[in-house]
């Protein structure tokens, strides 16, 4: 057919009997498709390396057209260039599809709370922290029963995070529990340092708001700890301490007794206590385990906690006025020393225990850590030598004598560890073990 400059009437007009093309005088490369069935299209054609190329432009209802001559002369530009518009259409839409994506990624993000990425950042880093740590993480974030220090920002979008919420939170919590607070924000800014340098979180914050002026100076000042049981204190404490349940009363005593920290102890299994040779071997913050000695008390107390433990459950008990049978076949001992009934079959959160004894007591507040403390001070009335108390308690050697020209074997420990044991026991008025309870069984726990 002749060309013709398109117009509306023209193409309104346009009603061949069967498929029809009416070209465009304007833009040859320009034609309207008009079908059998009414239907009327921009189209384009064209030629690259002798071979035809048709595309479809768009309904004539949809384009105008000045936009369909601009869209054929883009094509034509194309071609000239030695391209195939069809692959350059192709891929604008991938480039469309992928900046949609990236669009809906970014608005998933932006969406993304502190809690949910507090949770990812646990999976993350979990596995190169011990056991406590990650159970501080989980605990720090819990709203119920009691709201913890980091509980204010559950529910908000971590792109909301702002150096003026920040400021605000550590207000209200320094004023409540300090030493809790400045805690918390040190895990807060080791959480937003792993953010910026992660992939699915980065840039939703800034890490820097951790570290500015309005932020820092909410922060409470660290205070050396200086936490101790005190000779005169030891009768009321053991008194108070004896009256809780066997395992906590069992846990806090040699706390205190070995100067271990609280999750050395905690962690200990029946298969890491030798009976036959009084020893003991507890993980080690610094390297990795040591090997302790078991004194005659302290033996004395995990004795009566294996019997318990190696004792099975009556066949029944009540519940809520019920009585329920217990699966006796299913029962087995625990593996743990100081067992719980938590998820992780050990002892958890003995604090509590430990601060109702103080309560009862009429003590100060002390802390776990501080019992451990008070076994390092109370060393000094024992006259133990520095370096022993150091082995006992897992220090790292802090001077070339000690790292070089100080092997002291488990026997050595035993008989100054021995000795500071009975002093504690004679200053807190608690009768010295039995020769026959104090003399190793010859037996090892699995």
């Amino acid at each position: 057919m002749p060309r013709q400059r398109l117009t509306l009437p023209r193409i309104a007009a346009f009603k061949p009997a069967k498929e029809g093309f009416l070209w465009d005088e304007d833009m040859p490369r320009l034609a309207v498709r008009a079908r059998a069935s009414g239907a009327k299209s921009f189209i384009f054609k064209g030629t690259l390396n002798y071979r035809e190329i048709r595309i479809t432009i768009g309904s004539t209802d949809a384009w105008t057209i000045e936009a369909a001559r601009d869209e054929a002369r883009l094509y034509q530009r194309w071609i000239d260039e030695g391209l195939d518009p069809r692959e350059a259409l192709r891929q604008q839409e991938q480039e469309r599809e992928a900046e949609q994506q990236a669009a809906r990624v970014e608005a998933a993000r932006a969406e993304v709370t502190f809690d949910g990425a507090w949770k990812a950042y646990i999976e993350a880093r979990g596995d190169e922290w011990g056991e406590a740590y990650r159970e501080q993480h989980a605990y720090v974030i819990q709203t119920k029963p009691t709201p913890q220090p980091l509980a204010g920002f559950v529910g908000m979008r971590l792109s909301e995070l702002t150096p003026e919420k920040v400021e605000a939170w550590l207000k209200k919590e320094k004023a409540k529990r300090p030493t809790a607070a400045a805690g918390a924000f040190r895990k807060l800014r080791a959480f937003g340092n792993w953010c910026a340098e992660s992939e699915q979180f980065a840039g939703l914050f800034d890490p820097a708001i951790f570290s500015t002026k309005k932020v820092t100076k909410q922060v409470p000042k660290s205070k050396a700890k200086d936490g101790s049981l005190q000779r005169e204190q030891l009768a009321a404490w053991f008194e108070a301490v004896r009256k809780q349940t066997p395992i906590q009363a069992a846990y806090l005593q040699a706390l205190l007794l070995t100067g271990a920290r609280r999750e050395e102890l905690a962690g200990l299994r029946w298969a890491d206590v030798d009976f036959r040779w009084c020893s003991m071997r507890i993980k080690d913050k610094v390297e990795g385990q040591r090997t302790i000695p078991l004194t005659p008390y302290v033996a004395g107390l995990l004795r009566d906690l294996q019997r318990r433990n190696q004792t099975p459950p009556n066949a029944y008990r009540i519940v809520r006025g019920k009585r329920i049978a217990n699966d006796l076949d299913a029962w087995k001992p625990s593996e743990w020393v100081f067992s719980g009934r938590g998820g992780s079959g050990r002892i958890v959160r003995p604090n509590h225990a430990h601060d109702a004894a103080l309560s009862t007591a009429g003590l100060p507040h002390l802390t776990l850590h501080d019992l451990r403390r008070s076994f390092g001070s109370l060393a000094e009335w024992a006259d133990m030598p520095l370096g022993v108390v150091a082995q006992i308690m897992g220090h790292k050697p802090s001077a070339t004598a000690e790292k070089h020209y100080r092997v002291r074997p488990l026997d050595l420990l035993r008989k100054w560890h021995t000795e500071l044991e009975a002093w504690i026991l004679t200053e807190a008025g608690i009768e010295q073990p039995k020769q026959a309870e104090a003399a190793p069984v010859l037996r090892v726990v699995a």
